[in-house]
């Protein structure tokens, strides 16, 4: 049975947006007031501007974490656990409403497309006191997969 043979494929950044897009799974790592990372699972998009997009509250941790230090990092996966992802660090600048409610809009467009009353959606957000995270890429890894490196994965197919 051959095996899977892990994989790390360089991408620049219209690649790399493009593999994001359709992947709204993601994990943010913050930086905790002592120096320790916040990681929170969230769902995420691209906005127009290329940055990725996270729809949060004021007084979530990594909210708070991110007012303190703009430096963050996101791990986007796919939607099958063991199919590609990458890790993609930037700076984030939160906003809060009422600054807030135009990127909501981009964040829900990217996810889930047209919402049937843009309205209701913005007045739902303003009740909510919803914040936005935006963050723009300044590095990012290879676009990854998981298995054996294809020397380990030869030697167990007896190759």
């Amino acid at each position: 049975m051959a095996r899977s043979i892990a994989t790390n494929t360089s991408v620049d950044r219209d690649d790399l947006l493009d593999f994001i897009r359709p992947r709204h799974r993601m994990l943010l790592a913050t930086t905790r007031a002592d120096g320790r990372p916040q990681l929170s699972p969230v769902s995420g998009g691209v906005d127009a501007d290329g940055r990725i997009v996270i729809a949060t509250y004021p007084a979530r941790a990594k909210t708070r974490n991110a007012e303190r230090d703009a430096r963050v990092s996101v791990l986007v996966l796919s939607d099958e656990f063991n199919d590609a992802w990458v890790q993609v660090d930037g700076e984030v600048e939160v906003l809060h409403m009422p600054e807030a409610a135009d990127g909501l809009v981009d964040y829900f467009r990217c996810i889930s497309g047209e919402h049937p009353d843009w309205n209701e959606y913005r007045e739902a957000m303003a009740v909510q006191d919803k914040s936005l995270l935006r963050i723009t890429p300044t590095r990012w890894g290879p676009i990854a997969t998981g298995g054996f490196p294809a020397d380990v994965a030869a030697r167990l197919d007896g190759k």
